[in-house]
């Protein structure tokens, strides 16, 4: 079994951890209706993807 050979600096140790870091979900502007929506799902309040209609919504 390795051994460290020297102690992981705290700069180092920081970085590591930095990347699992927590980070607000990205949202995207529909182009029909202008709601906020997830990347790549079909928009809620309008059902359409990439200018397609793919969902019935009732209003």
């Amino acid at each position: 079994m390795a051994a460290p050979k020297r102690r992981t600096s705290k700069m180092k140790q920081k970085m590591r951890r930095g990347a699992n870091r927590w980070r607000r979900p990205q949202l995207q502007t529909c182009n029909e209706c202008g709601a906020k929506t997830p990347g790549h799902i079909a928009c809620p309040s309008c059902g359409s993807y990439k200018g397609r209609q793919i969902l019935e919504v009732e209003l």
